[in-house]
């Protein structure tokens, strides 16, 4: 017998969100598996029925979760929602999508004189990496996630990461700033900067003889300079961010966090529920449970896809029951797709029988309001 879903404990996704210990939702998984609309149907649902100041942040770059909230845009500061149902909880919703750019631009700021900052904003190595860089998206959500906690307005955050690859770098950023600034080459480069302001130029041909003019001809003596200026600047403002970042790790293995696998009934994104499963299970930080979206269940359980079809077969052959017909052959489709999620999120169940789970029924269409959001977050909360 195929075990299904509901094998496992049940998920009580309300306890959570009205727990208020729990001050940390971390909604992991996937891409396009719903998460973003999962995220902020939790967020919803917590600050209509359970009272709590939420705030729900979005590192997913799509602009779903805005138009779901009615909003016209987010941005790194948090707007409150409009138009919920509160008046009986005095709960309140805010939103925001990270900027990573600007929360960079917030960090440099905060962590040096005026005169300082414009020296790092002009910097070419500052405007590529706090743009492009790989891994300063991940960076700037823990520091924004940090920044939010420490603030104390908010009764609960919820987090929606990027799809799970990124959001196990988003776990890994303290690990990974800290093998950078602590790095050889790093130290290496910082070495004229520490050593009295020499030019990163001449520190290099007094240290490599022919090998720095190898460097100049290749990227050129002012592209050293910039890198020297740059490496300086990380040298007088990361060493708090570091600190910061990994605070906030302790954070999310604390017991105010809860996360939250988000998954499909789809081979890829239960094989990642499960990656991440594990992979937090290590980290020793706190897996609540599971979300499986997207789950079809056939309107008549106990009928069979054999037999469906079986019917549909006697009744064709009889003549004058099309329509019937239809309904039995759609009936064997679903049962048998059913039949096939089951066998698909056992994988996950078998594998981590102990994480409780929850299941939300495929939607006729996508969520696009604040209403839609509510049928999720109901669906999500059901016993």
């Amino acid at each position: 017998m195929v075990p299904s879903e509901d094998a496992a404990p049940q998920l009580d996704v309300d306890q959570i969100l009205a727990d208020p210990g729990v001050r940390i939702v971390v909604c992991c998984g996937a891409g396009g598996v719903g998460k973003t609309t999962t995220a902020a149907a939790l967020a919803l649902r917590a600050a209509e029925r359970h009272g709590r100041r939420t705030v729900v942040l979005t590192i997913d770059p799509a602009r779903r979760l805005a138009q779901s909230l009615g909003l016209t845009e987010l941005d790194n500061t948090p707007r409150q929602v409009k138009g919920i149902d509160v008046e009986a909880s005095g709960g309140e919703l805010h939103a925001m999508m990270l900027d990573m750019k600007r929360t960079f631009d917030d960090v440099v700021l905060q962590h040096t004189d005026p005169a300082k900052a414009a020296e790092i904003f002009a910097n070419p190595f500052y405007q590529a990496m706090s743009s492009t860089f790989a891994g300063t998206q991940e960076y700037m959500a823990m520091e924004k996630l940090g920044q939010l906690h420490a603030r104390g307005e908010w009764d609960l955050i919820v987090v929606d990461t990027p799809p799970s690859r990124s959001a196990l770098d988003f776990l890994d950023a303290p690990a990974r700033l800290s093998r950078f600034l602590d790095g050889r080459m790093l130290r290496l480069l910082l070495a004229p900067a520490r050593s009295g302001g020499r030019s990163m130029f001449s520190f290099v041909t007094a240290s490599f003889g022919m090998f720095s003019k190898v460097v100049q001809k290749v990227i050129g003596a002012q592209l050293l300079t910039d890198l020297s200026g740059f490496v300086a600047a990380l040298d007088s403002m990361f060493g708090g961010f570091r600190q910061r970042a990994e605070q906030t790790y302790r954070i999310l293995q604390a017991d105010e966090t809860a996360f939250l696998l988000v998954a499909a009934p789809e081979p890829d994104a239960v094989r990642e529920a499960a990656y991440f499963a594990g992979r937090l299970r290590a980290e020793r930080m706190p897996l609540a449970g599971l979300v499986l979206n997207r789950v079809h269940r056939p309107a008549v359980p106990g009928l069979s896809a054999a037999d469906s079809l079986a019917a549909a077969e006697r009744l064709e052959r009889e003549g004058g029951h099309e329509a019937t017909v239809d309904v039995l052959r759609a009936h064997a489709g679903l049962a048998r797709q059913a039949a096939r999620e089951q066998q698909v999120a056992a994988r996950f169940t078998e594998a981590f029988p102990a994480v409780p789970a929850a299941s939300v029924t495929a939607q006729p269409a996508d969520v696009h309001d604040v209403d839609g959001l509510r049928t999720i977050g109901t669906a999500i909360s059901r016993p």
